[in-house]
């Protein structure tokens, strides 16, 4: 039978990622399943660069015995839920983290104990992959893959059925909220549980650098992979957060199956050490990637602006919307037009030259200054009904030059709108202004 402390984890886990999934557009998601090359990179860097980067230190390290199964067990677990919590408030792409997570939790079942059999095998002078898969707790693992898979489907459905930026907003501050307990959670049932006999500050220097190791290699590699097969930006965040931030509460489970006594409390410091590595090192990783422009979030917003603010929902709100960019001349015959209509047949493009401005022309149009005027064109029809607005505009983002308006600005009146990078794969989301 459940202990409390595991209906409340599990309740939580289950409120944190509903709230995540629920937050993404079923649309987004059906195009990042679509997504093979993202999701293809992140099952390799979660299943096959990290289990080897954790190998290469138990193989050649100076980690004893214990605290090398428990760092092979830390790098062949799948994600943590918890990188969809790091992937929502730091403002990467949420609906790529949310598929990730349900595939690489599916994936697990089978390519974790492989991955255990075979490095358990050949890091060691003895056989203890057997031991190693043996003390898995299968019956946890698959209570998790319940609450996770469940969790996400009945999320994705609620956030199609109801239909509404409201609702995803909403769903968005349900999951921050449980993200935020869990995390209370955790460090409370860790510390009433244990106690010192953990011992995770006593180690030598060489325990501390080789745990560290896998996550430090980890988030580089799926840097340099990521940008190598041209993944936009907050996609290449996402995957190096799912690559880095693993399940620790495994290895813990398999530390005290195995071990006891001081190899214990040393198998039990690898999973709380790593745990307070990849937030650490994942935190900076983020806050540096928001400034560098590698988030849907702007780079120069307020940081509590930035965390507190779901850009995945607002951004696909205004990517919704159906935009014209025009310029405006004060002489129609002035006007040369080159249209540019998209796949959906939403966008226009129109550019003109003005050799001289005749003030006795009439005028067709509302006075303005050569240059660039956002109009909005009547919503066409929709097969789908339009889904009800979040009531929310895009945070208010200093401009960085004059040539440069960014999303959340207004200027005389006008709502400047642009969408990010990571936008512009879909046609209908191709504008500027």
């Amino acid at each position: 039978m459940m202990s409390f402390n595991e209906i409340a984890g599990n309740a939580l886990l289950f409120f944190l990622v509903f709230g995540m999934s629920a937050t993404v557009d079923i649309h987004m998601l059906l195009l990042q399943l679509k997504n093979i090359k993202a999701i293809l990179m992140g099952v390799f860097l979660q299943f096959a660069i990290l289990p080897v980067l954790g190998f290469l230190v138990v193989k050649y390290g100076t980690l004893d015995r214990s605290a090398g199964i428990s760092l092979l067990v830390v790098t062949s677990s799948p994600g943590g839920s918890y990188s969809n919590w790091w992937c929502s408030i730091f403002n990467a792409d949420l609906a790529l983290s949310v598929t990730m997570t349900a595939i690489s939790t599916l994936l697990s079942v089978v390519l974790m104990p492989a991955n255990l059999l075979i490095y358990s095998r050949y890091a060691f002078d003895h056989a203890d992959d057997a031991d190693v898969v043996d003390s898995l707790d299968f019956n946890s693992l698959f209570i998790a893959l319940t609450v996770v898979i469940s969790a996400i489907g009945l999320g994705l459905f609620a956030s199609a059925k109801v239909h509404s930026y409201k609702f995803n907003i909403y769903a968005n501050k349900l999951g921050n909220y449980a993200g935020i307990s869990l995390v209370a959670f955790s460090a409370l049932l860790s510390n009433t549980s244990g106690g010192g006999d953990q011992k995770i500050w006593n180690h030598e220097w060489q325990f501390y650098v080789g745990v560290m190791l896998p996550c430090l290699g980890g988030l580089l590699l799926s840097n340099v992979l990521t940008s190598c097969v041209s993944l936009n930006k907050p996609e290449r965040v996402t995957l190096s957060v799912e690559c880095c931030y693993q399940n620790v509460g495994i290895a813990t489970s398999v530390a005290l199956t195995m071990f006891q006594g001081e190899e214990l409390a040393t198998a039990m410091a690898v999973p709380l050490y790593y745990g307070l590595l990849e937030a650490v090192i994942l935190g900076f990783y983020c806050i540096g990637a928001w400034k560098l422009g590698w988030t849907k979030a702007p780079k120069n917003i307020n940081f509590f602006t930035m965390i507190g603010t779901s850009f995945e929902v607002l951004t696909t709100e205004h990517g919704d919307l159906i935009a014209i960019e025009v310029s405006l001349p004060k002489n129609q015959k002035d006007l040369k037009e080159k249209t540019k209509i998209g796949s959906d047949g939403d966008i226009l493009h129109l550019k003109h030259s003005i050799d001289e401005c005749d003030e006795d022309e009439e005028m067709d149009y509302d006075e303005t200054k050569c240059g660039w005027k956002c109009l909005t064109a009547p919503i066409l029809p929709s097969p789908t009904k339009p889904k009800e607005p979040s009531g929310l505009k895009l945070p208010e983002v200093p401009f960085e030059s004059e040539e440069a308006p960014r999303v959340g600005t207004e200027q005389k009146g006008l709502h400047m709108y642009s969408l990010w990078e990571e936008r512009e794969k879909s046609p209908r989301n191709r504008f500027r202004l």
